[in-house]
């Protein structure tokens, strides 16, 4: 199965220089995202014979648009150079080699958990170009500012694979959907209904809907094209509403923090909270996150504490799981998911935002929902719900970025994997706390908002 899922890969790197030959910088997320679904769908396949006949149909297809490009010969005579004095050559064998560096690997002793390359394999970040993750992560500066709301903005999100839309939540009680490219950006839709802060919102996976929570108790679901409200539900305790998440592998399927500190599992199409789909931690709820597969949720409180709860697709029902402590008495104002960071970091990861002057990187132990720290990294973060986001696509390159508000004004780059100076780039315009970042699928454009109301779109420097 890892020889297979090697030579698909190897197979469609080798059809790279054809494919969108004006646009290197679409090839480069293309070899990316092939690497992550194919590692992702390798867990999950367990017959190699479907694989297998993938990669012959795969390769037919190929040549049939491209030609036919030689494995061998053809690769070597185009060998990426990483040095003046060093080459390398992409390959993919019938006994499943992949990368050829300086020497060769036996196909006996590669598994799947050993497809990950050392620092050493520098065939790996070749294929997006050998830069670092600095050079990579360099801005041009702000591409635009949206200033329609009156307070704070709370949460920023892009579409789901769509980088022209963008979401904001702010403290006036709308949110906002904004055109980001092409230009000129421009605000499409103010959605008003709350009748106070809007806390959080979350795009579904098809981008048609978008559900908002607000500090006035409700929970409201709107169509993104019309702006038209499909429902609210208002909690039935009088609490306000603090945070929200859609259930990965069921999008009719929403929970809900709230400021009594009830998680609540509620059915879109209903409005209904089934049985079993709520339970209660100390504090008020100020953030949730799901691991991929949507059977295990976090939710972290005001306490410094964090909460794993095991949730029943079918039925809705959680189950209280493991109780982490990140800090004693510091709300924990964000919590992000990822099942791995980089090709040198595979472990299902969180990332933690806690009101300790720290943002906290931890690794999943288990499936419920145990988590060791693995690093740590200094912002201002006091007063404010700050919140920070990996970087959405996997890196070939050595290390992998996350990026976080500040209560300093500024939006902090770091890189998880080094031991020192985590810190590569920070970005300087905001004249308030930087409340959240979100990066566009492709990682071509930045969104930050802040305290103010104001949010800066950044666009990467092209490579």
């Amino acid at each position: 199965m890892a020889s297979v899922w090697q030579q698909v890969l190897a197979q469609d790197a080798r059809y790279n220089n054809y494919r969108a030959p004006n646009n290197p910088q679409f090839r480069t997320l293309y070899i990316r995202r092939r690497s992550q679904l194919l590692r992702d769908n390798a867990k999950q396949d367990n017959d190699p014979t479907i694989r297998k006949q993938y990669l012959k149909i795969r390769g037919q297809l190929l040549a049939n648009k491209f030609g036919y490009v030689a494995e061998q010969s053809s690769l070597r005579s185009r060998s990426l150079s990483i040095k003046s004095n060093s080459r390398v050559t992409l390959e993919a064998s019938d006994s499943g080699e992949y990368f050829d560096v300086t020497r060769r690997h036996s196909p006996q002793t590669q598994t799947l958990e050993g497809l990950v390359p050392t620092y050493a394999a520098e065939a790996s970040r070749a294929i997006v170009g050998g830069t670092s993750l600095g050079e990579n992560y360099a801005f041009s500066g702000m591409y635009h500012i949206f200033d329609q709301h009156t307070e704070g903005v709370t949460c920023v999100r892009f579409a789901n694979n769509d980088k022209s839309r963008l979401a904001c939540g702010s403290l006036d009680g709308s949110v906002s959907i904004c055109q980001v490219v092409p230009d000129p950006p421009k605000v499409l839709l103010i959605l008003k209904g709350h009748r106070k802060g809007v806390t959080a919102f979350e795009w579904s996976l098809s981008n048609d809907l978008l559900v908002s929570v607000s500090l006035d108790g409700s929970v409201r679901l709107w169509d993104t094209q019309s702006g038209a409200t499909l429902r609210i539900v208002e909690d039935g305790m009088g609490a306000g509403v603090l945070a929200c998440a859609f259930q990965p592998m069921n999008n009719n399927m929403i929970v809900v923090g709230t400021s009594k500190g009830f998680v609540q599992v509620m059915n879109v199409s209903t409005g209904i909270y089934p049985k079993g789909g709520t339970s209660q931690v100390p504090g008020p709820v100020l953030s949730l996150a799901f691991e991929s597969t949507g059977k295990c949720l976090w939710a972290g409180n005001d306490k410094g504490v964090i909460i794993s709860f095991l949730f029943d697709l079918p039925t809705g029902r959680l189950t209280k799981g493991r109780r982490i402590l990140v800090f004693e008495g510091s709300p924990v104002t964000c919590i992000s998911y990822r099942s791995w960071v980089s090709r040198e970091a595979r472990d299902p990861t969180l990332l933690v935002n806690c009101a300790c002057n720290t943002l906290y990187l931890y690794r999943v132990t288990d499936q419920e929902g145990s988590v060791a720290l693995r690093r740590k990294f200094p912002i201002y973060h006091q007063q404010y719900g700050v919140r920070s986001s990996f970087c959405p696509i996997m890196s070939f390159r050595q290390g992998a970025c996350v990026v976080s508000g500040s209560e300093d004004c500024c939006v902090h780059l770091f890189d998880v994997e080094r031991e020192k100076k985590t810190s590569f780039n920070k970005l300087q315009g905001h004249s308030s706390a930087v409340l959240d970042v979100c990066f566009s699928y492709d990682e071509s454009l930045l969104a930050s908002s802040d305290a103010t109301g104001m949010v800066i779109i950044w666009r990467r420097e092209s490579r």
